[in-house]
């Protein structure tokens, strides 16, 4: 369930990335539609680590040592 919930959290970075690409080739700088998705990128990304953070602090994620 947890690895669903950070797969589905990454899934709407990257769309919010992708979106912010296409409004950047198609509205030339007409709109604001561009800063929009990509900082929606950054409110997720900030959430989804916060959330790693608090999964942690409170037991529930166990981070491991890569390559330990």
């Amino acid at each position: 369930m947890k690895l669903l919930f950070v797969a589905g959290f990454l899934a709407v970075i990257v769309y919010n990335l992708g979106a912010g690409l296409y409004y950047m080739l198609v509205d030339k700088g007409t709109s604001k539609r561009t800063v929009n998705a990509l900082t929606r990128r950054i409110g997720f990304s900030i959430a989804l680590i916060a959330l790693v953070v608090l999964g942690i602090a409170t037991g529930l994620v166990q981070p491991h040592g890569v390559g330990v």
